[in-house]
Order: structure tokens, then sequence, then C-alpha cells
């Protein structure tokens, strides 16, 4: 493509991110893939008559957050605010609305069926939240002579959304979404009074979990249990799952048993959502697995490099609340399928089958791409301009300049 085309197309291929780019739609395509060795079996399981079933979802799923992430990298700054501003208002309505209406599985209320479509409204409020609110802080740094309350406003955003999933209940999504908005408020200038403040909510956060939310008692006492069954107790259903998961790595080796030829997806309820990466274990073995790591390590490292290079307040304080997203999600799945923290219930990003999952954050990276585009910076250049044409005699006074 020639670069002095001026065309749309032409100017966002030379200023976005096209290592990002291949990186996303390549764990978007390998979930595909994957999908066709994980989820016959769990059809076959439920007694759904076409094996296929979850391919052909996870196809269409595929196909419309593809033009999500491309289209959403088409935009500025500013239309990335406006965005998420309208995903956040439209996904907080849902947010309350499933605490009534939503549909009740293993205690929790997390999902809502608009026109026949079951949504996870906590996987589109956490990229529209972040954004929200590195434009609030950023706000707060930018206008100081206003007196913005902006750090009042998003210490109020977070609030709000951490009581509404906490209320489904979903501790997953709640450490999550804490997670990122803790990670732009120590970019944005976090006091030292802040991180112990905010240490110690951690601290009695995650013991309240475990005083008062059941499920959450349970997911902790059977993980720290999982030996139970070589002290003479019997193995529960969770720790079964989990030692298979872990199993399914051993069993796999350097290479795998070739695709088809695992047994974890037999065992496993989710082989095909929350313990997709074990599947990919055994199946494909660990250079694959290694691989995956890589390319969300990738994402990560390459996010944060733009966000040290960035002077805007705003695109600095998303980008890192973005890839801190994705790479704590990331990590939360992959940890839980080899055995080293409880289960959470959450999916690997890009690749695991569901369909919000996978649009959510199809527009979580394209507003990273978006922001992370090359845009000319005049002031760089201004003074040195100004300064050489002063020394030679041509242009405004030392005093002008």
């Amino acid at each position: 493509m020639n670069r002095t085309d001026r065309s749309l197309f032409a100017s966002w291929w030379w200023t976005v991110d096209r290592t990002l780019i291949a990186a996303a739609v390549v764990l978007m395509v390998a979930g595909v893939i994957f999908s066709f060795v994980a989820s016959p079996v769990v059809a076959e399981r439920i007694g759904v008559s076409d094996s296929f079933h979850f391919v052909k979802r996870h196809a269409v799923f595929f196909a419309l957050a593809l033009p999500v992430l491309f289209g959403v990298s088409f935009l500025t700054p500013r239309g990335v605010r406006r965005t998420a501003l309208l995903v956040f208002a439209a996904s907080l309505v849902m947010l309350v609305a499933v605490l009534f209406f939503g549909q009740e599985v293993k205690g929790a209320r997390r999902w809502i069926n608009l026109l026949g479509v079951s949504v996870q409204p906590s996987e589109f409020v956490k990229p529209a939240f972040v954004i929200l609110a590195a434009w609030f802080f950023a706000e707060n740094q930018t206008r100081r002579d206003l007196n913005v309350p902006g750090n009042a406003l998003a210490i109020l955003l977070f609030i709000v959304v951490a009581a509404l999933l906490v209320a489904q209940p979903d501790i997953g999504q709640t450490i999550l979404a804490s997670a990122a908005w803790v990670a732009v408020f120590f970019v944005a200038g976090m006091s030292l009074w802040w991180i112990v403040g905010l240490g110690g909510a951690g601290v009695v956060g995650v013991w309240a979990a475990y005083t008062f939310v059941p499920h959450v008692h349970a997911r902790i006492n059977r993980f720290f249990d999982k030996q139970g069954a070589a002290k003479g107790g019997h193995m529960t259903a969770d720790g079964y799952q989990a030692q298979q998961a872990h199993d399914s790595f051993l069993n796999g080796g350097w290479f795998g048993r070739g695709p088809g030829e695992g047994t974890v997806k037999r065992l496993l309820p989710d082989s095909h959502t929350d313990y997709i990466f074990a599947v990919i274990g055994e199946e494909y073995g660990l250079i694959m697995c290694a691989l995956v790591v890589a390319i969300f390590a990738w994402i990560v490292f390459r996010g944060l490099s733009h966000a040290m290079r960035e002077d805007e307040p705003f695109i600095r304080y998303a980008v890192v609340g973005l890839v801190v997203l994705i790479g704590v999600q990331s990590g939360i799945n992959i940890a839980v399928n080899l055995q080293l923290m409880p289960a959470k219930g959450m999916t690997l990003p890009f690749i695991s089958y569901g369909g919000s999952s996978l649009i959510a954050t199809a527009f979580e990276m394209g507003c990273l791409l978006a922001l992370t585009r090359r845009r000319p910076q005049a002031t760089r250049f201004a003074a040195p301009i100004r300064l050489e044409a002063m020394e030679s005699g041509v242009g405004p006074t030392p005093h002008a300049v």
C-alpha cells in the first residue's frame, strides 16, 4: 500500500500496531481450531443432537467479534471514550437487571436473556469501566486549575461497579476489575497512603468473601483439600477436575498426544471454556501452551511499551488498564488449569467458548489498538524549529518564544 494514500484505511494501516492485530487474530483463530477438539464431547455429554453445536456457535461468535475488533480500532481517543461511555451505560443497566431477571446458575445471577440470547454484562462492563476510570484520573491531572474531581469520580465509579459485581456474586470478575483499576490509579500517581489503604481493603475483601460467600468458601476449602484422597479422605468434584486438568499437561508432554486423542475433555464439564488450556496441553503439548502464553505476554509487553512512550495521560492510563485486564484474566485462567489457585470460572481471553467473552475481548482489544495508533507529535518539534529561526535572525523574539 502506498504511503501517500490518504484514504481512511491507508491511514489506519500505517498507524496501527500490526503486531498486536496479528497476536489477537492468531489467538481468535486458534480458539476456533481448539473448539473442534474440545467442544464435541461436551455437546454429546449434555445430550445435544449435533456434536458440532458449540463449534458452529463459536464460529458465529468469531464472525461477530472480528468486525468489532477492527471497527473499534478505527476510532480516535475521543471516539473510544464516547463508545466506552455508551457501552458502560448499557452494561450498567444490564448489571442491575441481572439481579432481578438474571438466570441463576450455582447460586449466582450473571446472565440475562436478551431477545433469546444469553448475555453476561460483567464481560462488557470491564473494558468500558477501565477506560472511563482512566479518563477521570487523567482529567484530575490535566485540569487541576479547574478543580475537576476526577479521582473522586473514578473512586465512585469503582464502588458502583464492584458493588454490582459482588451482588451477583461474581468474585472473580470483581478481582479482575479491581486489579485493572488499581493499576490505572497507580500509574496516575497513587500515594503511599492509598497503596496501604487499598492493600488493607483487599485483604479484608478476601476475608469477607471467604467468610460470607458460600461458594467462595467452598472453592477455597476444596483447593486446599486437593490432596484429601491421599490422606484417606474423599476427593471432591472440584478437586478431581483440578487434578485431571493438572495431569493433562503430564500426559501431553512436549508435543501432545495429537488432536482428538486427549481424554481430559471427557472428564471436565467445562473443557471448552474454563479448562480449554488443559485440553491444549494434553493434545498439542507444552510447546503449544508456551506459544499461547508467549502471545499473551507479547500483548501485555507491547501495550505497556506503548504506554511508556505516550505523553497523553488518558491514553497512557487506559492502555495500562486494558493490558492488565487481558494479562490478569489469562494468568488466572492458566493458573487454575495448572492447579495453582482455586477455580474461578473465568475464560481464557480470545480462545475459550463464549459469545459475551469473545465479543467483549474483541471490543477491549479494538480499544487498545485505537489508543496505541501512532499520531503526529507536533509539539515535540515546534520548539527546535522556533529556536533555529531565532538563531538565524528570522522569526519571533526570545520573549515571544
